[in-house]
């Protein structure tokens, strides 16, 4: 899995990128978001999901944000929801306002979605409800920020086919049960995760 890329921006259009890595020129979808902040000629950064095809030509996504790119794949996991459904949800919300829509099972937040009617709209939110963390009310004093190990190896076994709300809630169990792990490595804390896991999806 190509989890992400850096390089140089050759070409912005419309609805992709290309991106030159390592020589090669990646043709790189994307919501009108990710586009805007992309300039010809400067370096880019981001977060990536390979979607394969039988019939065609595989599919590179690309997201300046982790969280996009959660609930992208997140979406295209839902029978019936292909890349170019899930990148118009993007295109329309926010990783926010998917949250806020899902924690208040708003389904008209995605009957705006061009392409997607009622009962699809009534799947996603139940769908997503099962396999997204949702965003909790904002805090009244700052909260601690997650450590950077946390955040890595959540990242990993989600690329690794868990759902973002499984890796999360290994990965707290683990480092609360084992805080010596939060100074530890990414592959020492992984294994850990993937062994409390049991390799269970």
């Amino acid at each position: 899995m190509i989890s992400s890329i850096r390089g140089d921006v050759l070409h912005v259009g419309i609805d992709h990128a290309v991106v030159e890595v390592s020589g090669f020129g990646l043709h790189v979808s994307a919501t009108p978001k990710t586009l805007a902040d992309l300039h010809r000629g400067s370096e880019a950064r981001l977060h990536t999901s390979f979607v394969p095809r039988q019939d065609d030509a595989p599919l590179l996504f690309g997201f300046s944000e982790l969280s996009e790119r959660v609930i992208f794949t997140t979406l295209v996991s839902i029978s019936g929801i292909g890349p170019k459904m899930a990148l118009a949800v993007l295109a329309v919300h926010t990783p926010h306002e998917v949250h806020q829509a899902i924690a208040e099972s708003d389904t008209d937040a995605f009957t705006r979605v061009p392409g997607i009617g009622k009962k699809t709209a009534q799947r996603i939110l139940l769908e997503l409800a099962g396999k997204l963390v949702i965003d909790p009310p904002a805090p009244t004093a700052a909260a601690p920020a997650e450590p950077e190990v946390a955040v890595q190896v959540r990242e990993a076994l989600v690329s690794l086919g868990w759902t973002e709300k499984d890796a999360r809630t290994a990965v707290e169990k683990l480092l609360a049960a084992q805080p010596e792990l939060i100074t530890a490595d990414v592959s020492t804390v992984l294994r850990q995760a993937l062994r409390s896991l049991g390799g269970a999806r």
